[in-house]
């Protein structure tokens, strides 16, 4: 009797990353902030009023004035959010954390009526590119090996590929660059568990790391990366996820050969032919 195959293991602890956000402090949240300006901004673009939104945050209270009509559900494997049910979803801050990215876009993709608009922001793949780096350096130097210390984050292309994977008709994915300046690593990185974004990966080191690691560490970002006044910089990249629920009434791609035109006509520049 052959045996089903197994699951692949989790990436993430949920019940860790849990723990870490209750943690949190308000003043620490910027980036759910810049994240809340960016989706009104993109809004204000769309040639549509949204009455029925819904918004999966794991700090709903960073929505609430802005978006005082939503339903506001956390960012769970399963979402809790009825099919067909809003004409707008926004996924807020949570894409990077969840252990199926996919059917967290196939999910939000069901809650949305026909021709329903989904936002998504999430942490993408230059984020706190030079921490990662110093710690790889400095773990390299002090234990002679590497240990998972920081969430890997796909790229905007990858992430743009999920849309068209979930479903969705129209995609756009693009990046909001942004840096921040900081005292030292460690000012970072208690930065980082202020923000409820600790370390919460399923491989993570269960011990406490030795101070060398972190002396090495700061040394290490320090001479790659300073500024000139002294701090540290921490790169936040912002992608932002556009995509639209299937509708037979939005715009559809011509079919290849339906031009009317051929492109030499309508660049008016003469036809050259390729040799064979």
């Amino acid at each position: 009797m052959t045996q089903a195959p197994k699951s692949q293991p989790e990436l993430f602890d949920r019940q860790a990353l849990a723990i870490h956000r209750t943690r949190h402090q308000p003043e620490a949240l910027f980036l759910h902030d810049l994240a809340r300006d960016e989706v009104e901004d993109r809004l204000t673009l769309v040639n549509r009023t949204f009455t029925k939104p819904a918004i999966v945050s794991p700090f709903a209270n960073i929505w609430r004035n802005s978006f005082p009509e939503a339903r506001i559900v956390p960012d769970e494997e399963v979402l809790d959010l009825t099919p067909g049910a809003h004409d707008l979803v926004i996924h807020a801050m949570g894409l990077h954390w969840a252990n199926d990215p996919v059917g967290q876009l196939i999910q939000c993709r069901r809650a949305l009526a026909e021709d329903g608009l989904l936002l998504a922001v999430m942490l993408g793949g230059r984020t706190l590119h030079e921490l990662r780096s110093a710690l790889a350096e400095a773990e390299t130097r002090v234990t002679g090996g590497l240990s998972p210390r920081i969430v890997p984050m796909g790229e905007v292309r990858d992430l743009g590929g999920l849309l068209q994977r979930a479903g969705f008709s129209l995609p756009v994915a693009d990046v909001v660059p942004l840096t921040a300046q900081y005292r030292d690593s460690l000012h970072l990185m208690q930065e980082l568990r202020a923000m409820g974004e600790a370390n919460a990966l399923n491989q993570r080191l269960k011990h406490p790391s030795p101070r060398a690691l972190f002396a090495e560490t700061e040394a290490i970002y320090r001479e790659h990366f300073a500024l000139d006044n002294g701090k540290l910089p921490a790169t936040f990249e912002l992608v932002c996820l556009t995509g639209w629920s299937p509708s037979d009434s939005q715009q559809k791609p011509l079919r290849p050969g339906s031009a009317k035109m051929r492109l030499s006509e309508a660049l008016k520049v003469p036809e050259t032919k390729l040799p064979k």
